[in-house]
């Protein structure tokens, strides 16, 4: 009579024929980090939350490049970020609203050496109060429309805490060129000084002069108009009332800067209309790998002049609000400019036919005709939240990632 063996001994057995099959074989040499991808030394950069908030969520840290800032000070897309957890951060407060402060701590990896600021907010759920409408914590990274704060969120940055100017934040190197972590970080988030006061200026788009969204070189110049869209059911809630429009004061002087020397006060929001990719989808032009940065073998464009300056250009049409109907909202009684933001129901937007190369955006240098493709409208609010349209939610690519489409947010500029 057979029997078979427990199954331990077949372990054994398995791991025998292993041990001699390998026995028999020579051992291949292995040189440690000859891989030049296991060769990249990172530090981290690591410390403590410090929240001081009646609301209650998971905190977001993001990381990002001190020479490429995010919004409103630049354009610039976070490296990476962490996440963390309403019960780790708030403990047994969780379920009060109890102002704190409250401290845990964070930790990012894989932080290459260089110079960095951070930024984040709390994702609140102000569902847990019972407020009515409300958002739940709603941050998903995956998604333009969902990677961004909401009304009632609270703000946060790693802060000098004499001015509140972000700090700068070096990881340095050792002898041996090893980036050396970075630790002691407080990242402050303050709900009296920093609640997000809207939802994201989420908007539909529409051609009211020069007929339809496609321009060709040398043709009249387009005017959008832009007004609020709510957007309500599954991941995406945005509920905004109205734009925030106001005078850019980067100076904190109290008067309007006037940047361009046109002896009007610049104002906010901005717009932006930037090119796509000629691949159907969202990615942008010459920024195929989405990371913020002009991809190096993007395209060069000719110049107005004929001339490549060999480099990858980022190309943008001529674009902004115009102000009309804003001057005089931000203008007091007495004839002086109200510093203060004030909510419009719609923005026009003019755009012409010129296409620039904003690479570097102090000094946009202008391109020959207009390169042919699609052109995305992006609003960019004082605030720092922004809105583009297309997005995820345009209704061919909501289906096929579990979102509900709304046909306003397909709207692109054309050129054919």
């Amino acid at each position: 009579m057979s029997r078979t063996l427990p199954s331990w001994k077949q372990s054994l057995g398995g791991v025998l024929a292993a041990s001699l099959l390998v026995a028999g074989c020579e051992s291949p040499t292995v040189v440690p980090t000859a891989d030049g991808r296991q060769n990249i030394h990172t530090a981290r950069i690591e410390g403590s939350l410090v929240v001081q908030s009646r609301s209650r969520g998971n905190a977001v840290v993001f990381i990002y490049d001190a020479d490429r800032p995010p919004p409103p000070q630049g354009t610039g897309r976070p490296i990476a970020f962490t996440v963390v957890p309403a019960e780790q951060l708030f403990g047994p407060a969780l379920g009060t609203d109890a102002p704190g402060p409250f401290t845990a701590p964070f930790s990012l990896s894989l932080v290459a050496a260089g110079r960095y600021t951070l930024r984040g907010f709390i994702d609140v759920d102000s569902c847990r109060s019972g407020a009515a409408p409300c958002h739940r914590s709603d941050f998903n990274p995956w998604y333009g429309v969902t990677s961004e704060p909401n009304q009632g969120d609270v703000g946060g940055a790693a802060v000098d805490p004499t001015t509140g100017i972000p700090l700068t934040l070096e990881v340095a190197v050792d002898q041996e060129g090893h980036p050396l972590p970075l630790t002691n970080v407080t990242v402050s988030f303050s709900q009296a000084s920093a609640q997000v006061p809207v939802d994201r200026p989420a908007f539909q788009a529409s051609v009211i002069v020069g007929g339809d969204a496609v321009l060709t070189a040398g043709g009249p110049p387009k005017v959008l108009r832009l007004v609020p869209q709510n957007i309500e059911g599954g991941a995406v809630e945005q509920r905004p009332k109205a734009f925030l429009v106001s005078y850019v004061d980067a100076n904190r002087d109290g008067v309007p800067d006037d940047a361009n020397r046109d002896g009007f006060g610049d104002l906010w929001p901005r717009v932006v209309v930037r090119k796509l990719a000629d691949s159907p989808g969202l990615l942008e032009d010459n920024d195929l790998d989405r990371n913020g940065i002009l991809d190096a073998n993007g395209t060069d464009y000719p110049h107005a002049d004929g001339t490549r300056d060999g480099q990858p250009d980022l190309v943008v049409l001529a674009a902004a609000l115009v102000p009309d109907a804003l001057y005089p909202a931000l203008t007091d009684e007495a004839g002086n400019p109200r510093m203060t933001p004030v909510p419009v129901a719609e923005l026009h937007i003019g755009v012409q036919a010129v296409a620039l190369d904003a690479r570097d955006p102090a000094a946009p240098a202008r391109l020959e005709g207009l390169p042919k493709g699609r052109y995305s409208v992006v609003l960019i609010q004082s605030t720092g939240q922004t809105w583009r349209v297309p997005n995820e939610l345009a209704p061919a690519i909501a289906t096929g990632i579990g979102l509900t489409g709304v046909e306003s947010q397909a709207f692109v500029l054309e050129a054919p």
